[in-house]
């Protein structure tokens, strides 16, 4: 079966067609859209090894879905016949709430119940039901299934996930940790154990997502039971432009100095914060460690602060779940900054990690161990694969 995974955002659409074989899958092309809804967009589709690109006008999330259909029949850059071979649509939703411990089929309630969620994820929500919406307009008969960030978090007890604020808040507004990078975190946990002979079940494991979007997770044989991100993907680590954990009292006190409304604090939080905050204009890891290297203050600020963030946060999961027995590095700071994961890795010998700098030395995205022989908890990089996980949920789901 050939499943067309999607993952909207509000201005933009990545897509990848995977054949489902049983358990094997195929990727036979992928891409992206951008810039949806400004005078003029950009295309880039991936196919067959070769690499297309164009500019062009893109109005809306249906005029995008279609954009991409007719690329996958093309007869130059297509990869199928016709649409018909198109069996099921998977689509990455950013929050589930409390209402979606797994993933799950759409129809009208299903949307209805996510558009309920949209306070929630206000920056996430809308372009997912657009996407939603959209291939109902371009496909009417072809099977859709949601597959949520935050199911897999479901599992995180109330004294993890309940805040600090009156309980009428979270009774009233459903205020709580839920957490995001669920499909990551669940795949590399699975992958990551085989790769030392066990079954992800039978492990503590703690889960590093690193990329522009950033969140650690503690799995306690199979469950997730804590995880760094909130309510929203804003709290916890430093990302590229989200500022991670910071004193609520502060942004009280900068509302009323800068006069900021919620909306300007809203976009300063998740858009000018985090890396791009404190280095001014660096928001790509590299560009951080650049910058680092030829003798940039605010970027080294930066690239430290990042490092010790994660650093505590792998301890305090440790002492969360009484001990550890399985680390894993993964997205694309994770996969691929091995100048990164020094810094986070090393001297945690107390703590059972013992660091093989020269096998993580200058090793970008590949599944490989990077800890000592003799290290009491392996360090795994494990190369994540999100859209699988959306395929395989939503081929087990149609079948």
């Amino acid at each position: 079966m050939k499943i067309l995974v999607l993952n909207c955002g509000s201005s933009s659409i990545k897509y990848q067609l995977i054949d489902m074989q049983g358990t094997d899958a195929k990727v036979m092309a992928k891409g992206l859209l951008e810039r949806i809804g400004l005078p003029m967009g950009e295309f880039t589709h991936k196919y067959r090894g070769e690499k297309h690109y164009e500019q062009v006008p893109i109005a809306d999330h249906t005029a995008g879905i279609q954009i991409v259909l007719k690329a996958l029949v093309d007869e130059k850059l297509g990869v199928i016949k016709s649409l018909d071979e198109i069996g099921a649509v998977g689509h990455r939703v950013a929050q589930g709430g409390e209402k979606f411990p797994n993933s799950c089929v759409i129809n009208d309630e299903v949307i209805e119940a996510i558009e309920s969620l949209k306070d929630l994820a206000p920056l996430h929500t809308p372009g997912n039901l657009q996407g939603i919406r959209a291939m109902q307009k371009v496909l009417p008969n072809v099977k859709q299934v949601a597959v949520f960030d935050t199911s897999f978090h479901q599992t995180i007890p109330p004294k993890a996930f309940l805040y600090g604020l009156p309980y009428e808040y979270y009774q009233k507004y459903r205020m709580r940790r839920y957490g995001f990078h669920g499909t990551s975190h669940r795949f590399v946990a699975e992958k990551g154990a085989k790769m030392i002979g066990k079954d992800w079940q039978d492990l503590k494991i703690i889960s590093c997502h690193l990329g522009s979007g950033a969140s650690i997770c503690a799995i306690d044989h199979g469950k997730s039971v804590d995880t760094s991100m909130g309510m929203t993907p804003l709290e916890g680590l430093i990302m590229g432009s989200r500022c991670g954990d910071v004193d609520p009292g502060a942004l009280i006190f900068l509302m009323e100095k800068e006069n900021l409304t919620p909306d300007d604090l809203s976009k300063l939080l998740n858009k000018k914060s985090g890396l791009i905050g404190v280095t001014g204009d660096k928001q790509d890891m590299r560009d951080v460690r650049a910058g680092r290297d030829a003798g940039d203050e605010r970027a080294t600020y930066a690239f430290d602060m990042f490092a010790l963030r994660v650093k505590k946060y792998i301890g305090a999961y440790m002492a969360e779940m009484n001990g550890c027995d399985l680390l894993i590095m993964t997205g694309g700071i994770g996969e691929n900054a091995w100048f990164m994961r020094k810094p986070i890795l090393q001297n945690m010998e107390f703590l059972g990690i013992e660091f093989d700098a020269a096998a993580s030395d200058e090793m970008m995205g590949e599944d490989k161990i990077i800890s000592k022989p003799t290290s009491r908890i392996p360090v795994a990089v494990v190369t994540t694969d999100e859209e699988y996980v959306i395929a395989s949920d939503t081929y087990r789901l149609v079948q």
